[in-house]
């Protein structure tokens, strides 16, 4: 099988997101041949370089998403037609709201309410097709003049936001746009949309593959979305952080004006509602990401939950002697920021300290942008503050008992050599989406303690404490329950790691999405053509057994497959009679 895996500002960049479980992916899955398409989000992102290939990876095709060329093609009065058709068909949508919350908050304030999932609910079926005609509307017009660049930075293009913003019955936000936010709109969709104007659609790109897999939501999935209305490929979309999601989120700190992002929240919004419409299957990494896919729009039917998959053996040491780890000791791993919420992990600590004094506290991890350094200075302040160095003796230093160590450190060489000093890891985090460390503390054999929030109940399963965010004196009683209780610690550490074993490994990611591209293609009919003397398609010409997923069909049998399996591939011939079936197919 063919696979084309779609990725934005992801794999194979050596800075990429979710660059480890598609790398893993790839390699887990050497029976299947891989084309990987890559959208990259900036100059330094090329310049980095791709992580090593392995070799089922046949090809690899790149486009900027940072930049656009104009080809320089000048329209002709029926092309400028039916751009400004198409485009105003799209703004028109956008301006009546719906999907993308526009009536609301501009779907910023109120998305961890459900303002979304509302919103999608009670979008009418004729505004999703209306936004997929003119979406496929301006495809199609790329594919067949070009100067899609070029038309989407035209005033023609400002001028259609202007009139959908002002035509009767547009929401509020739209009709307050000013001339600067119709331009901010108008740049945005130009970025977003220049996946339009790539030349990946054709039988020797995306049409000669079997399927196309999105590592994301939103612009990774647009190549599949054309590629699926081209020629007729199937997609299937992983979301393991629901792009959607990312983007309200980001909107809601953002300082543009309210109209500007209403208008790109009800984008974002429809064009997620037609990637989830359009999809085969669509995966998600925990309960949480599924419950918001369901309020934007996909259909219960097709969500399918693969666990991410990571690689258990650099803690195999670690969960196998438990015994080894200082019992006094707590374990905090994590990149540091804000929504980590340490300082409430601080003062359950001094909780702690009342409790049992010899305990210690310490944090691992580096801070996460210009933000966290400035949080883990606050910090390291707070700890300073609440626990003043103390000594042993009259003639000792005096120690902190609350440590910052970043791993490279001599004695935090690797995440590994972390999990292992500690005898119970603490997550005190107030947002969270799928708890990475979390896990590989499962792995290490440790016992947990964790704050209610994100997908940490789903994860952990009874095999750690969850208290409530936000509450130290919560999280400090649960700390010293199983300080106290080694026998405890040692029996929550072992189920949390056979758990993590079964459930979370790089074996059953791959083994899950190996029986999603089987099923999707053993129900993905495949499109054949066999030519007759008079140049007609032959009824009946082609074996029901080639719908099967396998090597049915001789490579030497001169069919045409356009959108089906590639052992099915080549080119269009004329047929003098029926092949015989193959011996395996009796």
């Amino acid at each position: 099988m063919r696979i084309g895996l779609l990725t934005e500002g992801g794999y194979p960049y050596v800075s990429g997101d979710a660059r480890l479980w598609c790398d893993r992916l790839v390699r887990g899955l050497g029976q299947h041949e891989f084309d990987l398409y890559a959208l990259s989000r900036s100059e330094r992102q090329e310049g980095e370089g791709w992580l090593p290939l392995p070799p089922q990876v046949s090809r690899v095709r790149t486009a900027p998403l940072w930049t656009a060329e104009d080809d320089g093609v000048a329209y002709g009065r029926r092309a400028r037609r039916r751009f400004a058709e198409a485009y105003g068909e799209l703004a028109s949508v956008l301006c009546a709201g719906g999907a993308g919350g526009v009536g609301g908050s501009g779907g910023a304030g109120g998305a961890e309410a459900g303002v979304p999932g509302e919103a999608s609910r009670g979008a009418s079926a004729l505004e999703a097709d209306r936004f997929a005609n003119a979406l496929y509307g301006l495809a199609e017009l790329a594919r067949d003049e070009g100067g899609l660049v070029g038309a989407l930075r035209s005033e023609v293009a400002v001028r259609a936001l202007e009139r959908a913003c002002r035509a009767p019955g547009a929401l509020r936000p739209a009709r307050e746009a000013r001339v600067p936010d119709l331009l901010a709109v108008a740049a945005h969709l130009e970025r977003a949309l220049r996946p339009l104007s790539l030349d990946w659609y054709e039988d020797d790109g995306l049409g000669s593959v079997d399927l196309c897999h999105a590592a994301s939501g939103g612009t990774a999935a647009l190549p599949g979305l054309l590629a699926r209305h081209f020629g007729g490929i199937p997609l299937l979309v992983t979301e393991y952080g629901v792009q959607l999601r990312t983007h309200y989120l980001a909107s809601g700190a953002d300082a543009a004006a309210p109209a500007v992002r209403a208008l790109l929240a009800a984008f974002h919004g429809r064009l997620a509602a037609e990637v989830y419409r359009s999809s085969a299957r669509v995966t998600h990494g925990n309960a949480h990401a599924r419950r918001w896919q369901e309020r934007c729009g996909a259909d219960r039917a097709k969500l399918r939950t693969v666990y991410p998959g990571m690689d258990a053996a650099p803690f195999a040491e670690a969960g196998e002697s438990p015994q080894h780890a200082d019992p006094d000791t707590l374990l905090w791993v994590g990149r540091v920021e804000p929504a980590k919420d340490l300082v409430s992990l601080l003062h359950a600590f001094a909780d702690v300290r009342r409790a049992e004094p010899k305990a210690r506290l310490r944090v691992v991890g580096a801070p996460s942008g210009a933000e966290g350094a400035a949080y883990l200075a606050h910090c390291r302040a707070l700890a300073a503050q609440l626990f003043p160095d103390e000594a042993a003796g009259p003639h000792s230093v005096g120690e902190n008992p609350v440590s910052f160590e970043e791993f490279g450190d001599p004695d935090v060489p690797t995440p590994a050599a972390a999990y292992a000093s500690g005898a119970v890891v603490v997550l005190s985090s107030v947002v969270e989406g799928f708890p990475i460390s979390l896990v590989e503390a499962m792995f290490s054999g440790r016992a947990t303690v964790s704050t209610d929030v994100g997908a940490v109940v789903e994860v952990i399963g009874g095999t750690g404490l969850v208290v409530p965010p936000r509450n130290p004196r919560a999280l400090a009683e649960a700390c010293v329950s199983l300080l106290r209780d080694p026998e405890r610690r040692e029996r929550l550490g072992a189920a949390a790691r056979a758990r993590a074993l079964e459930l979370f490994s790089a074996e059953q990611n791959i083994t899950a999405f190996h029986g999603i591209y089987l099923d999707i293609v053993s129900q993905c009919p495949v499109r054949r053509v066999v030519l007759g003397d008079s140049g007609e398609p032959l009824p009946f010409a082609v074996p029901a057994e080639v719908h099967v997923p396998g090597r049915w069909t001789d490579l030497t049998d001169r069919v045409v497959a356009r959108g089906g399996p590639t052992w099915a591939a080549g080119p269009p011939v004329r047929a003098t009679g029926m092949a015989p079936a193959p011996e395996g197919a009796r």
